[in-house]
């Protein structure tokens, strides 16, 4: 673990208080080339940092815990270190899951939010993060998501098997946000079942307890192919 600033007293905490855990972990083996995409440039800064700056100026910010492999870590300290953020760093696991999970043991004792979001969605709005710790305040955890726009099929060996309704279906993005202790034990509940999911609301709907769906945005799309970086520099130029 590297800090880049001293612990907080744990005074400074308590229920108000917000720990972000920034996963960049990623390989990129499906965006291609040599460089990670969390650190590809995109409108001239690395994806990384345009991630980080969405996080300037949140009320309550106490910890930026950056999960990232660990031979990265000097890299992300160099790249971040403009922004001052009050940054830890923690390293990658192989799933995900076990990535979020490196990050969730460095959250400070007394913090009352955990908001987990992917490093390769950088231009999430400000307000749907903000809506996210809100909901997560009320109902102790909370989802950013879309309504599906697409007739949805589901199909077996090549055909059609029928017509999903999409009314009620919603496409999962990040933030998630969720009481500390909440998504302390569903992690724990995961691991001692040997359970790994695709995200960490799924890992709280198995302990039956609600996660409120809050209302994404258009732009806050992952970075995973070229295109979407393409995307992404078309919107930054306000081409799109």
């Amino acid at each position: 673990m590297r800090e880049g600033r001293a612990a907080r007293p744990a005074f400074f905490l308590g229920a108000m208080s917000v720990n972000v855990i920034l996963v960049a972990g990623g390989q990129g083996r499906r965006f291609g080339g040599v460089i990670p995409k969390q650190f590809v440039p995109l409108g001239g800064e690395p994806v990384l940092v345009r991630t980080a700056r969405r996080f300037l100026g949140m009320p309550a910010l106490t910890r930026m815990i950056v999960v990232a492999p660990a031979g990265e870590f000097s890299r992300c300290e160099h790249l971040l270190a403009p922004l001052a953020l009050p940054l830890t760093l923690a390293p990658a696991g192989r799933e995900r899951q076990h990535s979020v999970a490196a990050g969730l043991a460095l959250v400070e004792p007394g913090c009352g939010i955990v908001l987990v979001h992917d490093a390769v969605r950088p231009l999430v709005p400000p307000a749907v993060i903000a809506d996210c710790v809100a909901a997560a305040r009320v109902v102790g955890a909370a989802v950013v998501a879309v309504p599906v726009a697409d007739t949805v099929k589901r199909c077996a060996e090549g055909r059609v098997v029928e017509t999903v309704p999409r009314h009620d279906l919603w496409l999962a993005q990040t933030p998630q946000a969720f009481r500390a202790e909440i998504l302390r034990r569903a992690h724990a509940d995961a691991a001692l079942a040997g359970l790994v999911a695709t995200d960490d609301a799924a890992l709280v709907e198995r302990l039956g307890l609600p996660v409120a769906i809050v209302p994404g945005d258009a732009r806050n799309r992952k970075i995973t192919t070229p295109e979407d970086l393409a995307w992404a520099e078309a919107v930054l130029a306000g081409l799109s």
